[in-house]
C-alpha cells in the first residue's frame, strides 16, 4: 500500500490521546530540564534553559534564550528515548500544536525520528514561529511519516537573539480515511503513465530549455551545433505556449550554442556566454567560449545584453545562491583551454563582478559541473560533469565559497565515468539528498553504465553509498532496439522532479552521440527505488531535455546524434497520478508575493495531503542544478489550509515557483505562480534583516583535508578533441568519435560499416592526417568504395 493511500483528510486531527508526556512541564526531570525534555543544539551562542513560572497553564513553562549568537542554536525537544519519545505509524501524519510568547523572529517547530536501522536523525522544520508578546497556539501537521521510523521527538529551535517560552505541547495521530483511487485511463497507463508525440515540431535546434513563470518555455538553439548557421550568423531562440501548442521564433542576437543559464529572483533569465568559435577542421583548435551575456524577459520576450563576464565559459555551470547571486565555474575560454575563474553576478548590482571581488580558486572544474547550493550555503558538486574524466581527487566536493575552500567528499563510484550523467537533489530539499545517476566517459567510449549513487548531506561526514541500479530497457546498437544485457546503462538521461514527490529519468544513450536507450522510470525517494513506466518512443540522447510543466505533465524535445542530424520532434509524459481521478484545484491564494518564514493561506476544493514548492526548470545536458522540490507543511482547518515556508533562502532561493497542492493520491492539482523573496534574501550578511535562516549543523565534519586555493592561473590545458570528436572528418557538427565502441574492431571496413549503421555517409577528409584510417586510397573522402576495396580488415 502506498503513503498516499493512508493520508488524511482535510480536517483537524480526531480528539484522541496527546500522544506527548508532560506537555505542560509540571513533573520535573533531572539536569534542570523537566521530565522527557532535553537539551540540544550548536554552534557559537550563549544560551539558558529554564522552567518558570511564566505559564499558558498550570505552574510552569519551558523557556529559551539566547543573548549572544554567531551562528547555530538551541533547542528544546522531546528526550529522545522509547520512555519519552511519541510511537508513530509509518506512512501517516500527525498533528502538532503548542502555545508560546517569543521575543525573537527566529524561532521554528523543529522534527526529529527514530529510524529503526540508523537511529535518531534531524527530519525538517516544520514551521517559523512568529514574535508574539502573548501567548498564542501554534499547530502544524507533519510530513507524511517514512518507512522505517518508529519514533519523533520534536520541539523549538531559537537560532537568533530573544527569548521562546513553550507550554502545553500536543499531538494526535490524524485518522486516515479510506481512499480508493479512480483510474481514469487503460489499467497499464494507470501503473505507467503514457507518451504522446505532439504534431506540431519544434522549430528550432534547442538544446537549453528554460520553463518561465508565465507558464511558457523557453527554448534555446543559438546556432543549434550547425556550423553553417553560425558562419551565416543564424542563431535561434523560441517560446513554446503549452496552453495552445504554438511556437514563436525568437531573434536570438548571439551563439548561445551551449551557454548556461539560470533564472534570476524577479523571473528574468540570465544567458551566460556560448560559442565563439567552432573546432578548426584541422584539429588544432577546440570550441571557444566567449564573455559575452544577455538576459531574456519573459514579458517581452527579447534579449538585452550585460556587461561581460570575466572568462569565456563554454559549458559553464550556473548555481543560484540563498540572496540571489549567480556563480559560474567551469567551461572553455575563447582560446579553448579550460576557464580556472569563477564568476559571480551580483543581484544588488545587476551585473558580473570584476575577478578581484570573487573568491578565486582558480581550480578547473571541468564542463557543465553540477553544483548543488546546500542549506548552509555551501555548494556540493555532485561528479556529474560533461565530457571525458572528473576532478581529480574523489570526483565530488563540497565548496565554501566563504572559506575559500574545496573539500573532497568520498564514495563515487567510477567518478570518470560520470560524463553526462544526471544529478538531483532528492524531494524534498529539506532532506539534502543527492541522487546521482548513470554516465559513461567520451574519451575512452564504454557502454554507459547503470550506477546510482546516493549521498545524505545531513550526516556530519557525508559519502556516497551505492543506490539500485538503474532499470534497463532497449538500446538500438544500428538494427533496431534489442534489450539492454549486462551492465549496459546510459548517459544523456535526464532527471525530473514531480509534484508526488518521485522522480522520473528518462531518455539517454549508451555511447558517445550515439546507440539511443529507450527506457524511463520512477525513483522514489522514501524507497530508495525504481519503478519502470512507459516509455518515450523518439531518440533522445544528446543535446535532448526533460521539464516539468505547469500542468503535471513532463515535456521531452531534441536528439542530437553524431551524425549532426536533429529530431525536432516533441513528446509528452502523462505521469500515472493524472490518471487516478479528478484533480484537486487551488481555488484561492491570500497572495502570490511570499516572504521567507511566512505562513500563506490557501484554499482547495477538496481534501490535500501535501504542498510543495517546485522551482521551474533551466536544464541543458542533463543537467538542472537548481530543481528542487520545496516541502510545505500543513494547518489544516478543514478546505482551508495554512502553508509554512521556510525562512532558509538556501533551501529555497529566491525567485518563481510553481506551487502544487496534492491529494491523498498523489494527484496534484495545476500549478500556481508564487514569487518567493523577502528581505532575508537580500540580505548581505546573515541578521542584517533583523530575522536569520535556520541553517543547521550539516556535513560540519568532512573527513578530507580542505584545500586551499591554487597559485593564480591563466587557465587549464584542455585538448582540442574535449568533445571526444575526430575534427579530421566532416563539417564541426558530425562526430566522429575518437574511439569506437569496444564492439567495433579497428579497421577501416568495420568502423565503416558502424559509421554507415548511423547514418554518416561519406565523410571529407580534412585535411591530411588519416588517424583513424577511414580514407586509405587517400581520395580525401572517407568510407568511400574505394577505401573498402583497399582494406583487408
Amino acid at each position: 500500500m502506498t503513503g498516499g493511500l493512508l493520508l488524511s483528510a482535510q480536517q483537524p486531527a480526531v480528539a484522541g490521546a496527546n500522544l506527548v508526556k508532560n506537555p505542560g512541564f509540571e513533573t520535573a526531570g533531572t539536569d534542570g530540564m523537566p521530565y522527557c525534555w532535553e537539551q540540544s543544539g550548536w554552534g557559537d551562542n550563549d544560551f539558558t534553559f529554564a522552567t518558570v513560572a511564566d505559564a499558558h497553564s498550570g505552574a510552569k513553562a519551558l523557556k529559551v534564550e539566547l543573548t549572544r549568537r554567531t551562528e547555530g542554536d538551541r533547542k528544546a525537544l522531546i528526550t529522545e528515548s522509547a520512555a519519552c519519545a511519541p510511537g508513530v505509524v509509518a506512512e501517516r501524519q500527525y498533528d502538532l500544536s503548542l502555545w508560546y510568547r517569543s521575543t525573537t523572529p527566529d524561532a521554528a517547530i523543529t522534527l526529529f525520528r527514530h529510524d529503526t536501522t540508523t537511529g535518531w536523525q534531524y527530519w525538517t522544520d516544520l514551521k517559523t514561529l512568529d514574535l508574539s508578546a502573548g501567548y498564542q497556539r501554534a499547530e502544524v501537521r507533519t510530513p507524511v511519516v517514512p518507512p522505517g521510523t518508529d519514533r519523533i521527538s520534536w520541539g523549538v529551535s531559537v537560532y537568533g537573539t530573544g527569548s521562546v517560552t513553550t507550554d502545553d505541547y500536543g499531538m494526535e495521530e490524524v485518522a486516515p480515511p479510506p481512499v480508493e483511487p479512480e483510474c481514469t485511463g487503460t489499467t497499464e497507463e494507470c501503473a505507467d503513465g503514457k507518451w504522446e508525440v505532439l504534431p506540431t515540431e519544434n522549430p528550432v535546434r534547442s538544446m537549453h530549455s528554460v520553463v518561465l513563470h508565465n507558464g511558457k518555455v523557453l527554448l534555446i538553439a543559438g546556432s543549434g551545433n550547425d556550423p553553417e548557421m553560425f558562419e551565416a550568423g543564424t542563431f535561434t531562440s523560441a517560446v513554446y505556449d503549452p496552453e495552445d501548442g504554438s511556437y514563436r521564433t525568437i531573434p536570438t542576437p548571439d551563439d548561445m550554442f551551449c551557454s548556461g543559464h539560470v533564472q534570476l529572483s524577479d523571473g528574468r533569465v540570465l544567458v551566460m556566454s556560448g560559442n565563439k568559435g567552432y573546432p578548426s577542421a584541422d584539429g588544432t583548435l577546440g570550441y571557444q567560449g566567449y564573455k559575452d551575456s544577455y538576459l531574456f524577459d519573459p514579458a517581452t520576450e527579447t534579449y538585452s545584453r550585460t556587461n561581460d563576464m570575466n572568462d569565456g565559459h563554454w559549458y559553464p555551470s550556473a548555481t543560484i545562491m540563498g540572496n540571489g547571486d549567480v556563480m559560474s565555474f567551469g567551461g572553455l575560454r575563447e582560446d579553448s583551454t579550460g576557464s580556472v575563474t569563477a564568476d559571480r553576478w551580483s543581484a544588488a548590482q545587476e551585473k558580473w563582478l570584476p575577478a578581484w571581488q570573487v573568491n578565486q580558486t582558480w581550480s578547473y572544474w571541468g564542463l557543465y559541473p553540477a553544483m548543488i547550493l546546500l542549506q548552509d550555503g555551501r555548494l556540493f558538486y555532485t561528479g556529474s560533469h560533461s565530457f571525458g574524466n572528473g576532478t581529480p581527487g574523489t570526483g565530488s566536493s563540497v565548496y565554501d565559497y566563504d572559506a575559500n575552500t574545496i573539500t573532497d567528499v568520498p564514495g563515487l563510484r567510477n567518478k570518470d565515468e560520470r560524463d553526462q550523467s544526471a544529478s538531483v537533489l532528492l524531494p524534498p530539499a529539506q532532506d539534502q539528498r543527492v541522487l546521482t545517476m548513470g554516465g559513461g566517459n567520451i574519451d575512452s567510449n564504454p557502454e554507459a553504465n547503470r550506477l546510482t549513487d546516493l549521498i545524505d548531506l545531513k550526516e556530519p561526514n557525508p559519502r556516497y553509498t551505492p543506490g539500485p541500479p538503474l532499470p534497463q530497457g532497449t538500446v538500438d546498437l544500428g538494427n533496431g532496439p534489442q534489450p539492454q544485457t549486462g551492465e549496459q546503462g546510459k548517459m544523456y538521461g535526464s532527471a525530473v522532479l514531480l509534484p508526488d514527490g518521485k522522480v522520473l529519468e528518462t531518455g539517454g544513450g549508451l555511447h558517445n552521440r550515439a546507440n539511443t536507450v529507450y527506457e524511463s522510470s520512477l525513483f522514489d525517494p522514501l524507497t530508495d527505488t525504481f519503478d519502470p513506466v512507459a516509455v518515450d518512443s523518439e531518440a533522445r540522447g544528446y543535446h535532448s531535455s526533460a521539464f516539468l510543466l505547469p500542468d503535471g505533465r513532463v515535456m521531452t524535445t531534441g536528439d542530437n546524434p553524431g551524425n549532426g542530424s536533429w529530431n525536432h520532434k516533441v513528446s509528452l509524459y502523462t505521469p500515472p497520478y493524472l490518471l487516478k481521478g479528478p484533480r484537486p484545484e487551488i481555488t484561492s491564494l491570500s497572495g502570490n508575493q511570499w516572504q521567507y518564514g511566512d505562513t500563506q493561506r490557501i484554499t482547495v476544493d477538496r481534501p490535500i495531503a501535501k504542498a510543495e514548492l517546485i522551482r521551474p526548470a533551466a536544464v541543458t545536458h542533463s543537467s538542472d542544478p537548481n530543481q528542487r522540490f520545496v516541502d510545505l507543511p500543513l494547518s489544516v482547518d478543514g478546505n482551508t489550509v495554512d502553508l509554512n515556508v521556510t525562512s532558509n533562502p538556501n533551501l529555497a532561493p529566491p525567485g518563481w515557483y510553481m506551487l502544487f497542492a496534492v491529494d491523498a493520491n498523489g494527484v496534484p492539482s495545476v500549478a500556481r505562480w508564487v514569487h518567493l523573496g523577502g528581505p532575508a534574501a537580500l540580505a548581505g550578511q546573515p541578521g542584517e534583516s533583523g530575522e536569520s535562516a535556520h541553517v543547521h549543523d550539516f556535513a560540519g565534519d568532512l573527513a578530507k583535508t580542505p584545500k586551499k586555493p591554487r597559485t593564480e592561473r591563466t587557465s587549464e590545458p584542455v585538448g582540442p578533441q574535449v568533445a571526444g570528436c575526430d575534427r579530421h572528418y566532416g563539417p564541426a557538427g558530425v562526430c566522429v568519435p575518437t574511439v569506437f565502441p569496444a564492439t567495433v574492431r579497428a579497421t577501416t571496413k568495420a568502423r565503416c560499416a558502424w559509421l554507415a549503421a548511423n547514418d554518416y555517409g561519406r565523410l571529407k577528409l580534412n585535411g591530411k592526417d588519416d588517424p583513424l584510417r577511414l580514407d586509405p586510397d587517400r581520395d580525401g573522402t572517407a568510407c568511400g568504395k574505394g577505401d573498402l576495396k583497399r582494406t583487408k580488415g
